[in-house]
């Protein structure tokens, strides 16, 4: 008869178990992202929450500073929607009216022929190029047809975002209790010692990166509407925004933000689409190089080939939701197997500190 010994059965049910809970995870991932942008958005207010409450009364507490951070938030989208709401919406509309225009001239090969030529090609080397745009014309625009298609469904699905900030409210007012509970529950001192520690790096590393990610937003708004009005790029503020939101996804939304603005640009005529690529290679190194550094300090620490494949399998699991949840989840991994190296090289160093055998 068969039979398993102690160890390679608890290996076995290790296993199952781990399989099991990654399975569960994977079936229960929108009410879990749900409950990460919850998490997010209330790391981004927690330091107005944490303001307001100080000067506020103190039987109001931390219910009622939150309820003060969501009315100025609530009145600060109304002024922004007052002041560039019509001019977005309208060059919103603009472009989705444009569109079928703007496939019908890639379908065509018009677009490229009218650019070449102004550029001085030969016409034999024009229609070269013509003819091999006009060959795969069909599954370039099926292919962002079906990219466009993708995320319209997400956006259809998207309205559950009315749940984050009422989720964020009971994260902003419960969560130091939680904690506490949960290292309640912990006796062993060391592994006390050690959740507290992957704790508090991990709160440090949210709440860096969260406002990272909105101040990098809104400096690549502010910049490219600046830049495209002086430069007289068509769409200013719809393009600014595009590359604002997109800087939410690591490596391939600034990629996407920078074929977007570039592809509308010159299937709009625009006379100089070159120095717009420039602009965009230029603004990426900028905010590569020096925003990020400055923003977010040392920084997540990942390679970024890491971060490539992160990305990748972000996108493979959740969509444009994985991409952008994929360097946080593997910067916070990153954290908790250095912590656990840490204190299992310290309880080596130091035998005395471990628990004794029976105890």
């Amino acid at each position: 008869m068969f039979l398993l010994d102690a160890r390679a059965a608890r290996v076995t049910w290790t296993v199952l178990v781990f399989a099991a809970g990654l399975g569960l995870l994977y079936l229960l991932r929108k009410p879990l992202l749900l409950f990460v942008f919850s998490l997010f958005f209330a790391y981004l207010i927690f330091p107005i929450v944490r303001m307001v409450e100080r000067g506020i009364p103190r039987q109001g507490g931390r219910p009622l500073a939150i309820g003060v951070v969501y009315l100025l938030l609530l009145l600060a989208l109304i002024g922004v929607g007052l002041g560039v709401g019509s001019r977005l919406t309208e060059e919103v509309t603009l472009l989705t009216e444009k569109a079928p225009q703007m496939s019908q001239q890639i379908a065509s090969g018009q677009i490229i022929t009218d650019v070449l030529q102004k550029r001085g090609w030969e016409s034999g080397r024009v229609r070269q190029v013509e003819g091999a745009l006009r060959a795969h014309a069909g599954q370039i625009i099926g292919y962002v047809q079906g990219a466009l298609a993708a995320i319209l469904r997400w956006l259809a699905g998207a309205w559950v975002i009315v749940l984050v900030p009422v989720f964020a409210f009971f994260i902003l007012k419960d969560a130091e209790p939680a904690a506490a509970g949960i290292d309640g529950l912990i006796e062993e001192p060391r592994h006390r010692e050690l959740w507290r520690d992957i704790a508090e790096d991990v709160h440090l590393l949210l709440a860096k990166y969260v406002r990272a990610l909105i101040l990098l937003s809104l400096i690549t708004f502010v910049a490219w509407s600046a830049v495209f009005f002086l430069a007289g790029v068509p769409y200013p503020v719809g393009l600014a925004a595009i590359g604002g939101a997109l800087e939410f996804l690591p490596i391939v939304g600034p990629l996407t933000a920078g074929v977007i603005v570039v592809s509308v640009a010159l299937l709009s005529g625009y006379a100089h689409p070159w120095l717009l690529v420039a602009f965009v290679l230029v603004w990426r190194g900028i905010q590569d190089y020096v925003s990020s550094p400055l923003v977010m300090g040392r920084g997540i620490e990942l390679h970024p080939a890491v971060v490539i494949f992160g990305v990748i399998a972000g996108g493979e699991i959740g969509g444009p939701a994985g991409m952008f949840l994929s360097v946080p989840v593997l910067a916070a991994l990153r954290i908790v197997w250095r912590r656990v190296r840490d204190a299992r090289s310290a309880a080596a160093r130091n035998p005395a500190a471990r628990p004794r055998e029976g105890s």
